[in-house]
């Protein structure tokens, strides 16, 4: 859309949407089907997963899972893409294992690391919480 700024060595993927004055940095990572509002603005070496939406206005710092909404000053996770995910197909219950997963990693006492081992022991038969142990695993910049 209007003003997009890609800078250098990018890597954006299939079927995603950058809405006006969105500005990345050098080595920004935006995975498929993710979703940037307008005026948002990526640090660079900072990645969103897949299946992602941020709101208008956001300063992305830090790395922003797959299947969340996040926003707000600063970003914060807001839920999951619950809307985005139906019209992509997701079954209820994969939508209620990536919801149960974020609720041990952003909703839980649990430190991140912990988080990570409870998800893994108890949701691990899921394809699409491996795609979030995996974005977690590779996180460079941390996890807002």
């Amino acid at each position: 859309m209007t003003g997009v700024h890609v800078a250098h060595d990018c890597i954006i993927g299939n079927n995603v949407i950058l809405v006006n004055l969105v500005a990345l940095g050098g080595h920004v990572e935006i995975d498929d089907w993710a979703i940037l509002g307008g005026a948002s603005n990526v640090h660079q070496f900072c990645k969103v997963g897949k299946h992602a939406m941020v709101a208008a206005n956001s300063k992305i710092v830090q790395d922003i899972p797959p299947f969340i909404l996040a926003g707000k000053h600063p970003v914060k996770y807001s839920g999951i893409n619950s809307i985005g995910l139906t019209r992509r197909g997701f079954s209820d219950d994969e939508k209620a294992d990536i919801k149960k997963a974020y609720r041990y990693l952003f909703r839980s006492e649990l430190n991140q690391s912990n988080a990570l081992d409870k998800v893994k022991k108890e949701l691990h038969h899921n394809s699409h919480i491996n795609d979030i142990i995996s974005f977690y695993e590779s996180s460079n910049r941390g996890i807002i």
